[in-house]
């Protein structure tokens, strides 16, 4: 159920953040291409404004140039002279025309009407200046009267002030378009930080929430799996403890029941071959071999019952304890065990005297069969707050990282109960050393 859980939760993270990722990437290029766009807005405007004012200065300078040249047909003298004025006049009234024309063609909106009537008011103008031309015929004695100069002023003043009135829309129409552009693309780029913020604040929330249930989750599994720790090591105390309980009372009764039964077998096969007749060989032989048997099931019932608890670790202490099992281990296996122990060392309780008996005894068991060594040392120390026992060999070791049997298993769980620690040093080829630390009750 929590993997599954894990697993919906981590799918659902994943689609929200690349939801997130996906808008945020889509929001940026949107806001590329509007800015694009804008900056071609601006460029298209910018050109038409430049477009739009060259004309303009055309028409302006056409103007001008129409009148200096109308001024000069009008004072000059020479025939030739004013003829080529005239031609002058017609090609600046030429491109005059194509400047108003192109203007017209550009225009947009409220500019559209201004252009028409510059080019009427333009076309009046070339009318006047053609009635003037007509009429006077160039030379000194032309009818040009002062009247008709304040007319051409005031006309041309009048189209300089439209065109200075068009200069000016142009202008602002080109400012007023560009801002609506960067209005728009604000308000976009605007919304898309605001859905993205949205977005992201609601991911957050989802992952907070999520986080604090699966951290809730994983809180409530790491303490039953504490409870279970506690229960399963409680369990095993509990179950070391029963063993000892039954190794002592197995060991009770093969000394008190059966060693004693055997005894009394012994006395009375003893008993038996006294009364036997020196003739009678055959049941003397058969009674001693009766007494040997009860002799040899005596001391094997001795052994079983010293190996399952020896009474001496109850009666004489730890120190005694451990001597005796060198010497049985000398005995079966042949090495050599040294064992040195502080006096104090068997006023301990009962629990750290099983435990560092149960400890030595398995690690000799290890290296009389797998560690092929021939010297082991033991040593007991009792300090103010804690105990240290120490068994070192000489044989070909092991690489401790990667072998764990179950005696090295029974050892820590037997130091871990009574708050101890356990540590094994050993590498192939450069013995064992097994250190337990176990701290004492003040």
């Amino acid at each position: 159920m929590l993997r599954n859980s894990l697993q919906r939760g981590r799918r659902l993270l994943l689609a929200g953040f690349g939801g997130l990722l996906a808008l945020m990437l889509a929001g940026g290029l949107d806001s590329l291409i509007r800015l694009r766009e804008v900056k071609r807005i601006e460029a298209d405007l910018r050109e038409n404004y430049l477009h739009r004012a060259q004309s303009l200065e055309q028409i302006r300078s056409g103007i001008y140039q129409s009148s200096i040249i109308l001024r000069d047909y009008l004072l000059s003298s020479d025939p030739a002279s004013a003829s080529d004025q005239v031609q002058k006049w017609d090609t600046v009234r030429v491109t005059t025309d194509q400047a108003i024309a192109q203007g017209v063609a550009a225009a947009e909106g409220e500019e559209t009407p201004l252009f028409q009537n510059l080019r009427n008011e333009v076309q009046d103008y070339w009318k006047l200046r053609q009635s003037v031309v007509l009429t006077a015929g160039g030379g000194k004695n032309n009818p040009y009267s002062s009247g008709d100069l304040v007319r051409r002023r005031t006309a041309l003043l009048v189209l300089i002030d439209r065109i200075d009135q068009i200069n000016q829309v142009q202008l602002t129409s080109a400012n007023t378009k560009a801002n609506a552009a960067f209005e728009a693309l604000r308000w976009r780029t605007l919304w898309l930080l605001a859905i993205t913020m949205g977005v992201g604040i609601g991911l957050a929330a989802f992952t907070a929430r999520r986080t604090l249930l699966m951290e809730g989750e994983l809180q409530q599994r790491y303490e039953e799996g504490v409870r279970a720790r506690q229960e399963l090591q409680e369990l095993s105390a509990r179950l070391v403890s029963a063993q000892e309980e039954e190794r002592r009372s197995i060991s009770r009764e093969l000394h008190d029941e059966v060693g004693q039964s055997l005894s009394a077998l012994l006395m009375e096969a003893g008993n038996a071959a006294a009364r036997v007749s020196p003739d009678s060989t055959d049941i003397r032989r058969h009674v001693e071999s009766i007494k040997r048997l009860a002799e040899a099931s005596v001391q094997v019932i001795r052994n079983m019952s010293l190996l399952l608890r020896p009474s001496m670790l109850d009666d004489l202490g730890l120190v005694p304890a451990l001597e005796w099992q060198a010497r049985e281990v000398s005995k079966r296996t042949g090495l050599r065990v040294q064992v040195t122990a502080d006096e104090n060392a068997s006023e301990l309780p009962d629990e750290h005297k099983t435990c560092i008996y149960r400890v030595v005894q398995e690690a000799l068991h290890n290296c009389a069969r797998h560690a092929q060594a021939r010297n082991v040392k033991v040593e007991v120390q009792q300090q103010a707050a804690q105990i240290v026992l120490s068994v070192e060999d000489d044989g070909r070791g092991f690489d401790a990282r990667r072998v764990r049997g179950l005696g090295l298993v029974g050892m820590e769980e037997r130091v871990h109960h009574l708050g101890g620690a356990l540590r094994v040093n050993s590498k192939p080829g450069s013995g064992t050393t097994i250190a337990v630390v176990l701290p004492l009750a003040s």
